[in-house]
């Protein structure tokens, strides 16, 4: 008995023909096997086209496409085969919520991978630059966006899924100004701290000075920095403090201006006195880190003639600064030794009359 194939397709089952059937699961399998041939041939393609540029975006890219894996291939070559026959409104819709889910769901981890990529180029730049940088709270600035980005997906879904969010937005937005209020100085820290990140007024191993405070930056966290101090303890300053105060970062200083006095005896003769700038050129020129900008006779003291002696030291290091000083010091010493030239030091002298 032959077999009219002609009656067969067009045979009628939930609305569509068998030939439609046919159709739909051919266009689903065609689809399939195009985006198999895609994700082994293209990618790889793709891949080697990204290596030979020099920015890294487009290997982002493609890492990023290769990690879409076969269910959304599957759901969206199924979503495209079923546009060619009829199916019930609730299969359509239910197909039209699943392929939004799903594409939501890979742009949503799409952005969280470039987040992701971003924090780990920014580590390592810092690292490369040899500046410090808090891996622990640029994670977790990270990890912050990350989640903002599933709460406006989310929301983005519940909209498209039929519901009014404007009431439950209204309702957050109401918790959130009770939860800001409750968390108001935390939140301010957080900030803040974002705000350094951004700005950089200071970064880790910097040596900063704040009020009557100073050392050096050892951790920058969400809400509050950790700086060492000179004697060796740990100081624990508030961001928000931080960013609200006059900072002094010795770490961006190229060279230091330093300003000394010291004092001779008011019995040094005018020759000697004239004699005392010639000798702290000397001494300075004679250091290599060091260049004199001046040496005067400033005033007369209650107990001494004063000087003051202006000098650059093309170093920020503190230590170089001491050690500088610290020189001059012991040859001003030793000249006015040489010299027989005397420090001051305070006295009083009584004159008295007798009658």
């Amino acid at each position: 008995m032959a077999i009219d194939y002609y009656k067969l397709l067009n045979l009628s089952w939930g609305g569509n023909s068998v030939h439609q059937y046919l159709i739909a699961f051919g266009i689903f399998l065609a689809s399939i096997l195009i985006l198999r041939i895609f994700k082994f041939f293209g990618i790889k393609k793709l891949g080697k086209l990204a290596k030979k540029t020099k920015t890294e975006l487009d290997d982002l890219a493609v890492r990023f496409i290769d990690s879409i894996h076969w269910p959304f291939y599957v759901i969206l070559s199924l979503y495209f085969s079923l546009q060619f026959i009829n199916v019930i409104d609730i299969i359509d819709k239910a197909m039209y919520y699943v392929i939004l889910v799903v594409i939501t769901y890979y742009v949503v981890h799409g952005f969280q991978k470039a987040i992701q990529y971003s924090t780990l180029k920014l580590i390592q730049k810092r690292k490369k630059e040899e500046k410090g940088v808090d891996e622990g709270s640029v994670r977790l600035l990270g990890r912050l966006g990350g989640i903002t980005l599933w709460v406006v997906a989310i929301l983005f879904l519940l909209s498209n899924l039929g519901y009014d969010i404007s009431t439950l937005i209204a309702g957050l937005g109401v918790g959130g100004i009770a939860i800001a209020f409750a968390l108001q100085n935390i939140i301010a820290d957080l900030f803040s701290s974002i705000s350094i990140h951004l700005d950089k007024p200071f970064e880790l191993g910097d040596f900063i000075i704040i009020g009557k405070d100073m050392g050096v930056v050892k951790k920058i966290g969400i809400k509050s920095t950790r700086i060492t101090t000179l004697q060796g303890q740990e100081l624990v300053v508030s961001n928000r403090e931080l960013t609200s105060t006059r900072v002094n970062n010795y770490k961006k200083m190229q060279k230091r201006r330093i300003v000394f006095s010291f004092g001779v005896t008011y019995d040094t003769p005018v020759k000697k006195l004239k004699k005392i700038p010639e000798i702290m050129k000397g001494i300075v020129d004679k250091i290599k880190l060091a260049d004199l900008d001046r040496a005067h006779f400033r005033e007369f003291g209650d107990f001494s003639l004063n000087y003051e002696v202006v000098y650059y030291l093309n170093s920020k290091e503190y230590n170089d600064y001491m050690d500088t000083q610290q020189a001059i010091n012991l040859a001003l010493t030793e000249s006015f030794q040489k010299e027989k030239i005397e420090f001051a030091y305070p006295t009083q002298t009584v004159y008295v009359n007798k009658a």
